[in-house]
């Protein structure tokens, strides 16, 4: 079998962090959910600025909305982003149905812009949910001050979010206690919690990238290529135990 469909027995989901239009034309999405198993994909600004910007696979599509009017730039970026999205989303939709609403997301990202407005992330989040307008979408919000609040209210109202910027154990447990509370939010509006999908992406190789420069530093070369490349798991596996604990204290005074 598959290394990665083995995945499925230790109750792990592959994510893939990449996407662009010819990998859902031509077929390679579907391969990956049927060969490697693949649950779900995350994408962000840098990531469609690299598959517009250094291929002319968006040739055409640009020409034609250009055509219609002279558009800007975060417009033309939309347009395009979201057919995407729309698209990928249809491909994971079985992913999605199979596992009954546990995988087959597809993730977008709200303007890096508004990351300190939580009113505009609010209404960033929901604007794009109504536009992508597919149940197995998750909006991007970061793990900001600003971004917290706007994290429980978008829950409460029903939609899927995939949290991310986020690295600090203090700073997961915040975000733990927002999605609860929104959770408990949309339970006393009526919402149906069963159909809300959400993720913490704590980052792991951006934190060994920043600890490793300063282990460089270190006087004790042997001690610091020892701990060079662990820091990251290390956060995570803190950030695990958190999440245990958490949501276990939740459940027990439920």
């Amino acid at each position: 079998m598959n290394k990665l469909k083995q995945l499925e027995a230790c109750d792990q989901s592959p994510w893939l962090d990449y996407l662009k239009r010819s990998l859902i034309e031509k077929g390679e999405l579907r391969t990956l959910i049927e060969r490697d198993g693949l649950k779900g994909v995350t994408s962000n600004p840098s990531i469609f600025e690299k598959a517009i910007g250094e291929t002319d696979e968006y040739a055409e599509a640009l020409n034609k909305f250009q055509a219609q009017a002279d558009h800007s730039i975060s417009a033309i970026y939309e347009h395009l982003a979201i057919a995407d999205i729309r698209a990928a989303a249809d491909v994971l939709r079985p992913v999605y149905e199979q596992t009954d609403r546990r995988d087959g997301y597809i993730s977008l990202e709200c303007s890096p812009y508004l990351a300190n407005d939580t009113e505009a992330t609010v209404s960033e989040a929901q604007r794009l949910w109504a536009a992508v307008d597919r149940p197995n979408l998750m909006v991007k919000v970061p793990a900001t001050p600003a971004g917290i609040p706007a994290i429980r209210r978008l829950i409460s109202r029903g939609l899927n979010i995939n949290i991310t910027l986020l690295f600090g154990v203090s700073v997961y447990e915040q975000v733990v206690e927002a999605y609860l509370a929104g959770l408990e939010d949309l339970n006393r509006s009526g919402g149906d919690l069963s159909k809300i999908g959400s993720v913490a992406s704590i980052f792991v190789s951006r934190i060994d990238v920043a600890t490793d420069k300063r282990l460089g530093k270190l006087g004790n070369k042997r001690l610091a290529e020892r701990l060079r490349g662990k820091a990251g798991i290390a956060n995570a596996k803190i950030a695990y135990a958190s999440y245990k604990v958490l949501f276990s204290v939740r459940a027990g005074s439920t």
